[in-house]
């Protein structure tokens, strides 16, 4: 028996146990990855959601408010009352303070907020939202759900027609451009993106001035015309019109800087020497772009697009005020101004379990579609 034989014969069996205990460790490895990733981000979607809810609150601030206007309005109410106006001072006014108290107690002001804030980040992370203070559903419902439920599917509509359009627009165009670098449509894309810099609702505005005001081709703003009609197609045409001008103004304010944006990445992948390489060995330019240019970008395109659709749950505030859409963007500017903690917690709670699973998700993610990335190796790369 010649060594070469013999090695073979010694190691093959040793080779044959190590493989189970490679796969142990890496099972291991990522179930630790996995357990640790979990941990961290529970515990920052938990700072996250007590520092809204200290903000909410204005770190107590808005008891007082609360307080003042339940005073303000059951004094409002007894002396409207043609029998308790009868009362002598001192008896009314013993009647507002215990009439007050009672309003306090029911919605917790007699407890510190401290110990309130607390109560109420326990609940929210196990997304009981509770009650609202001063806001109610369309159907008269106070429970938060119920709120956001009912303005989900019209900033659903409006964000995901925005944003979908959007993405894949910039996309589309930033690939043109990357094959057509130093073109006029490349100066001129690089010449309008600091018009980005002005929001949705700046545009927005002026939208309305001309199509709406002007015009007269558009609507001021709303959903849908009223009356409502009752056949289908004329509803669906009715909320397509006004659905133009908010869309326009979504696309105008971001087109231009994330076309510039997306381009530069292409470009930066398009001239690397094993991209050079490809070409001289006469590849087509679809094949470069397919497997030397896209490739390499699908983390940060991935990335961008998971953030977009969990953007898509917050909607926008004020270009859903200027254009009157009943999403939830306008139902969070509603309880703002209307000091509504437990509607703004429960808005901004949702979203952080949304980016907390869509952060976890990636890392998964760039593994597949990255051959070069191990999870839960810290990030190193084979």
């Amino acid at each position: 028996m010649t060594e070469a034989s013999l090695s073979v014969q010694t190691e093959g069996p040793a080779t044959a146990m190590l493989r189970p205990r490679t796969r142990a460790a890496t099972l291991l490895r990522l179930a630790r990855y996995t357990a640790v990733k979990l941990f961290m981000l529970f515990v920052a979607v938990a700072i996250g959601i007590y520092l809204t809810i200290l903000i909410a609150n204005m770190g107590g601030y808005v008891d007082q408010i609360m307080r003042s206007q339940i005073q303000e309005q059951i004094s409002l109410t007894v002396s409207m009352d043609p029998e308790l106006r009868q009362l002598p001072v001192e008896q009314r006014q013993q009647l507002i303070r215990d009439m007050a108290a009672l309003e306090e107690q029911r919605l917790g002001l007699d407890q510190p907020f401290l110990l309130r804030s607390f109560r109420f980040l326990g609940r929210t992370l196990t997304l009981n939202l509770g009650r609202a203070q001063q806001m109610t559903s369309d159907s008269g419902s106070r429970l938060v759900k119920n709120i956001i439920l009912e303005r989900l599917p019209p900033t659903l509509l409006f964000m995901a027609t925005s944003n979908l359009t959007l993405f894949f627009t910039t996309l589309f165009f930033a690939l043109y451009l990357s094959r057509h670098y130093g073109s006029v449509a490349d100066k001129l894309v690089i010449a309008l993106a600091p018009t980005s810099s002005a929001p949705a609702w700046f545009y927005g505005l002026f939208l309305i001035l001309v199509f709406a005001g002007v015009l007269g081709w558009l609507p001021f703003g709303g959903m849908i015309e009223a009356p409502p009609p009752e056949d289908l197609l004329p509803r669906v045409l009715s909320l397509a019109k006004h659905l133009i001008l908010p869309v326009m103004a979504w696309l105008i304010s971001g087109f231009f800087v994330n076309v510039y944006g997306q381009r530069t990445f292409f470009l930066i992948f398009s001239m690397e020497d094993y991209v050079e390489l490809a070409r001289a060995k006469g590849l087509s330019s679809r094949d470069i772009e397919r497997r030397y240019v896209l490739r390499p970008t699908l983390p940060n395109i991935i990335t961008q697009f998971a953030l977009m659709l969990i953007s898509l749950w917050q909607g926008a505030i004020i270009i859903e005020t200027v254009f009157n859409w009943p999403g939830l963007g306008r139902m969070l500017y509603s309880a703002i101004g209307r000091y509504d903690s437990p509607v703004i917690v429960g808005s901004n709670v949702i979203y952080a379990y949304l980016l907390a699973i869509t952060v976890f998700m990636l890392d998964f993610i760039y593994a597949l579609v990255d051959p070069r990335v191990r999870v839960g190796s810290g990030g190193a790369k084979a």
